[in-house]
């Protein structure tokens, strides 16, 4: 019994000081190839039993004979061992190598397409994350792009919107000023209208611009849907009546909703003076507000004919209009982008779809009893 744990003791001591070593070697190659790593692992594996089977070989006294032997098998041992590590190595390296230069195609701006060899596991599944950031990458790439040429869209036709109507405040002010106006009362009336349609684009743009930084302060308070839409829908009667289009109010429910009541009445005062802009005389605007398993659904059907589909993501895009016209009534098209801001700030959400004769455009909001 005792020999047997003197075998024991010798051979753990010869495999902590070959392990030790190879502690040692490894943080002095801890920057090297993985090859290197590697092949100290497997040399410390082989060195520790080579050198526990030699102090075991040597305390049992046998012969030169037999010690040379076992000295020869394990040296053989470690021979194969550490070309088998060797070859192991440089495969695992390859693939590495393979793997990273295919990474590098998202510093140029391209997608992440893995290598076709095989790898091991962990890179297999490198590769499977790469892939999947790569996705993410090239959807937020696409959506930079859109926002940019929208930010770039909105900076050209706000310059012309703002543009055009100061020319014709200039205009008439000289002509004022000179004494040469033929009807002085139809021009000040003129500039009044335009100071207004530029003090309200103004103001969508400044709201706009509060939506975009984060700054919306709302200021939530219990109210019901009845009471929202009938508001909406007296604010937005003599629009309807000068566009000779009937405002219908259906399914009106009065389920309460905690909400910022001036801006959600600005929200669908948006909503029905478009719709209302939109929809050809003798046709019909219709309001819903009804409650659904996601909360307050609001929705505003107009008869405009439907929207393309390619524009259907688009609409509540800044500066969206669907016409390329830049006059009246179509407006800055910031109407559209400030209902999606301030619905979404009110953790609700914003959609439009296609119906028959027209399109339906919805805002759901949490419920009071939901919020």
């Amino acid at each position: 019994m005792n020999d047997i744990l003197l075998i024991a003791l010798y051979a753990f001591l010869g495999a902590v000081a070959a392990g030790l070593l190879g502690a040692l070697a490894l943080r002095l190659l801890r920057h090297r190839s993985l090859v290197v790593s590697m092949t100290v692992v497997v040399a410390v594996a082989v060195t520790a039993m080579l050198a526990g089977t030699l102090a075991v070989a040597w305390q049992m006294f046998l012969s030169r004979h037999d010690l040379t032997v076992v000295t020869v098998v394990v040296a053989m041992a470690a021979v194969v061992a550490t070309a088998t590590a060797l070859l192991l190595g440089r495969w695992v390296v390859a693939r590495s190598n393979a793997l990273t230069l295919a990474a590098r195609s998202f510093g140029t701006g391209g997608s992440f397409a893995a290598p076709h060899e095989p790898a091991t596991a962990e890179l297999a599944a490198l590769s499977r994350e790469l892939e999947t950031t790569s996705a993410r990458l090239a959807e937020s790439r696409e959506r930079e792009q859109a926002l940019e040429s929208s930010r770039r869209e909105l900076v050209a036709w706000i310059s012309h919107d703002l543009r055009t109507p100061l020319a014709g405040l200039r205009a008439m002010a000289e002509a004022l000023e000179d004494g040469v106006a033929a009807d002085p009362d139809r021009y000040l009336r003129q500039i009044r209208t335009e100071v207004e349609r530029l003090n309200g684009m103004v103001g969508d743009l400044f709201e706009l611009s509060r939506i975009h930084a984060g700054a919306l302060a709302l200021s939530p308070s219990r109210i019901s849907v009845y009471d929202l839409v009938g508001d909406a829908l007296a604010g937005a009667d003599p629009l309807a009546r000068e566009h000779g289009v009937r405002l219908v109010g259906q399914r009106i429910d009065a389920v309460p909703v905690e909400v910022d009541s001036k801006e959600m009445s600005r929200v669908l005062g948006n909503l029905l003076v478009n719709a209302i802009r939109r929809t050809p005389a003798d046709g019909t605007v219709a309001v819903t507000a009804e409650r659904s398993d996601d909360g307050v659904v609001l929705s505003v059907t107009d008869g405009c004919g439907g929207i393309p589909e390619e524009d259907l993501d688009r609409v509540f895009d800044t500066g969206w209009r669907g016409t390329h016209a830049r006059t009246p009534p179509a407006g800055a098209g910031l109407g559209l982008a400030i209902v999606r801001g301030i619905v979404e700030a009110h953790q609700g959400r914003a959609a439009v779809h296609n119906v028959s004769g027209g399109c339906r455009f919805e805002v759901v909001l949490p419920s009071a009893g939901t919020a």
